[in-house]
């Protein structure tokens, strides 16, 4: 593997790797969790279930679904196209036609900014093999709640099964990598004080790439303060169990469903925030969210 890029070959895998593809002339990566014998755990939004944004990213979203058509199933997956969620998947319905990469853990800084493409690394470290999988086959089991591209994304699916942590605050885009790194081009492009700093063009591409390398460092899973680590066993607990008051006053079963999905999203588990601020600032945001439906 070089510095810039990542690929290694079938034979090289091992269970618990967490590995991924690029898509659409390498707009977006899509992530999953190795488990052996050819198959990938992964999360992604099924064709058919867009996000309902009307752009492009709804493209990008079914890129993640695996490539079989639904009249041409693949042999040992059967039909996943209408599948969303955690699913298991053989590795090359999981590539779709694309190269495989893997995804490093506890890579030193220098390391890390050098891959200046967000969603390739992170200085955190990975947890055993065992755990991994655990968390991957649990999750295939439970559910990991609803697909969100910026806070609950396939990125943030595997990163959670290697490292257990999850991010405690309204504000993030999640652990992902790829959502850091847009995040940190933009505020680099659009940040003011870059005209104070220098008016020639070299000197903003120095400053600019600085803030940029700069931002996607401090806001990495591996030096973040903001994350907890989190059984999965009780990641699964929060998910399952939203407010039954609520969901009960919900007048329809599609309202339940939708009360239902909002709550595994924004309900954050406030037994696990790490101050009381971070507790109250969670309890804040569900209230808001809930709507009861009369």
């Amino acid at each position: 593997m070089g510095v810039f890029f990542n690929k290694i070959d079938k034979e090289q895998l091992k269970p618990g790797d967490h590995i991924y593809s690029w898509r659409q002339a390498y707009l977006y990566a899509h992530h999953g969790i190795y488990i052996g014998d050819g198959k990938v755990i992964h999360f992604t939004q099924g064709t058919g279930q867009e996000i309902g944004t009307g752009t492009i990213l709804d493209r990008v979203i079914f890129s993640s679904s695996p490539s079989h058509s639904s009249d041409n199933p693949c042999p040992r997956c059967g039909d996943q196209t209408r599948l969303g969620g955690v699913v298991c998947s053989c590795l090359d319905c999981f590539l779709w036609g694309g190269k495989l990469y893997l995804f490093e853990y506890a890579v030193n800084p220098a390391v890390f900014i050098a891959k200046a493409r967000g969603g390739t690394c992170t200085l955190a470290a990975s947890d055993p093999q065992e755990v991994v999988l655990h968390r991957a086959s649990y999750l295939l089991e439970n559910g990991f709640g609803v697909y969100d591209l910026f806070k609950n994304n396939c990125e943030d699916f595997a990163i959670y099964c290697k490292t257990g942590l999850l991010v405690f605050t309204s504000i993030s885009v999640g652990r992902s990598g790829q959502l850091t790194s847009f995040v940190a081009a933009t505020t680099a492009i659009l940040s003011s004080p870059l005209r104070f700093l220098t008016t020639s063009f070299p000197g903003l591409t120095a400053v600019g790439c600085g803030m940029y390398c700069i931002s996607r460092l401090v806001s990495d899973i591996g030096v973040r303060r903001d994350v907890t680590k989190v059984p999965v066993e009780n990641l699964v607990k929060r998910l399952v169990a939203p407010c039954p008051g609520v969901v009960s006053e919900a007048s329809t079963e599609t309202d339940k469903k939708e009360v239902i999905s909002n709550a595994s999203t924004e309900i954050v588990m406030v037994s696990e925030a790490s101050t009381e601020t971070d507790k109250k600032e969670v309890i804040s945001k569900a209230s808001t969210k809930i709507v009861k439906t009369d």
